[in-house]
């Protein structure tokens, strides 16, 4: 296509929709793929560092906030050096970066959550003699995902908004597309403005859905 002297061209945009959805499936599959690991090992990661000795907890507590506290960019590009040579699929990498990274924040969420578990709660269970996995499993964690639920939600919805940092190790999700678009037709503009959109037309209905889950478990 010949460039145009406007700032906006409409047979541009049509040609950069199709290249930019193509994107936005991989950024939709990391997203979700992202927040199931950070969901499981969040939790996983929260009663660890409840229930671990201290000789086990300090370590752990160390690492957790290492991942925590450096860049999310940076991680990506250290684990695709690190891990290329032996994991054929780099977006798996980027995906499995952008779980654990979560995963701190996440866990902290969790730890929130069962922290407001009211302290007669866990007497009760003492009390009845519930094993202590049985109390974990049917009293504590429940509540503690009721509590948590609309936070969680809004980490995923930071995980969805993160993935363009999938472009420092060169995965075809949708903001590239649109730089690699705009790269070769030498017009950013459309591209990158309806890659914008898109992250919002999918973002902001979820961030109301999740304001209403907040206000319904109040």
């Amino acid at each position: 296509m010949t460039p145009s002297n406007s700032w906006w061209d409409w047979g541009y945009a049509a040609e950069a929709l199709p290249v930019l959805f193509d994107g936005f499936k991989i950024t939709l599959l990391a997203t979700v793929l992202g927040t199931l690991i950070a969901l499981v090992l969040g939790l996983v990661v929260a009663m660890v560092r409840r229930t671990a000795p201290a000789i086990i907890n300090a370590p752990f507590t160390w690492l957790v906030e290492f991942i925590r506290m450096t860049p999310l960019v940076i991680q990506l590009v250290f684990a695709n050096l690190a891990l290329s040579p032996f994991v054929d699929s780099t977006l798996m990498i980027g995906i499995w970066v952008l779980g654990i990274h979560y995963t701190t924040y996440m866990a902290e969420v969790y730890r929130a959550g069962i922290d407001s578990v009211p302290k007669g709660q866990w007497e009760a269970a003492t009390a009845l003699s519930l094993p202590r996995v049985r109390t974990w499993r049917a009293v504590v964690v429940p509540q503690a995902i009721r509590n948590t639920l609309p936070a969680l939600g809004n980490y995923a919805i930071s995980m969805f908004k993160e993935t363009p940092f999938f472009v420092v190790i060169y995965i075809p999700e949708m903001v590239r597309n649109a730089q690699t678009f705009g790269g070769d037709n030498f017009r950013y503009t459309e591209a990158i403005t309806l890659a914008g959109l898109i992250f919002l037309l999918a973002s902001y209905p979820t961030s109301l859905l999740i304001r209403r889950l907040e206000k319904k478990l109040a």
